[in-house]
């Protein structure tokens, strides 16, 4: 599909133990895309998501810089996913 992409993105900081995940999905709601976000054993965060660019791009800037878990995050990396990386993905999810 045209105009779809794929992302990764790590979050580092006080990421884990202060409702990220779940604030993370609670402000997918808000935009047209699929994925899922877990903690991670080093302590960061990761998320996958997968929508139209603009909508991927908005709802990553809404977490990383306009919601209340803007300033929990440290360090942020984001990086492309390969097509079709999130093919089965329904919703937005927090996973393990």
């Amino acid at each position: 599909m045209p105009g779809m992409i794929e992302k990764q993105a790590f979050y580092a900081g006080r990421v884990q133990g202060v409702g990220f995940r779940f604030g993370t999905k609670q402000i997918a709601t808000g935009f047209d895309v699929v994925g899922w976000v877990r903690n991670l054993p080093d302590g960061r965060v990761e998320l996958q998501v997968k929508g139209e660019v603009g909508e991927v791009a908005e709802f990553l800037e809404e977490i990383r810089e306009k919601s209340n878990l803007s300033h929990h995050i440290l360090e942020y990396e984001e990086n492309a996913l390969p097509p079709g990386s999130l093919a089965d993905a329904k919703g937005f999810s927090i996973t393990r």
